[in-house]
């Protein structure tokens, strides 16, 4: 089996000097291999087939043999990693929490930790009788974040 550590070293070597980055790789018993990529800007066909090229001179087919994907990760995907939620800065995301809470809201911030969202909710002013809706800054670690994603105005 293609080892998951020396197969993503080299994925990582073929892209420094871009602005791709690696959001997942996984490799099956099979030995079916899918590279994952994303970039700030846009990820085309030519980068992939560069990275493609770069992982079929590291590990000989003869010696063992795989099954190669290389893409660009899915628009409608859920994020998975960090340089992902600082690309979608701006955007409006839905985000499903590991307590069960469905939240969605404008992604403002993100670091090695956690991201924030502006969150509408409704808040009584004191002295007000009607409650009136307001943005508020909801911070989420990575790790209560079960899902995360995008949403797509049409």
């Amino acid at each position: 089996m293609i080892d998951k550590t020396e197969l993503t070293h080299v994925v990582e070597q073929a892209i420094e000097g871009t602005d791709l980055f690696v959001v997942r790789v996984t490799v099956s018993r099979d030995n079916i291999i899918n590279v994952d990529l994303d970039s700030m800007s846009s990820v085309d066909i030519d980068q992939c087939i560069m990275v493609n090229d770069a992982v079929l001179a590291a590990f000989d087919r003869d010696v063992e043999d795989y099954e190669l994907t290389v893409g660009s990760y899915g628009l409608t995907s859920p994020l998975l990693v960090p340089r992902q939620y600082e690309k979608n800065m701006g955007q409006e995301v839905e985000v499903l929490t590991r307590d069960g809470r469905k939240l969605k809201g404008v992604l403002t911030a993100a670091d090695d930790n956690g991201f924030v969202i502006e969150v509408t909710t409704k808040v009584k002013p004191e002295g007000k009788k009607r409650p009136e809706l307001v943005q508020v800054p909801e911070r989420i670690d990575y790790d209560n974040a079960k899902q995360t994603c995008v949403v797509i105005k049409i």
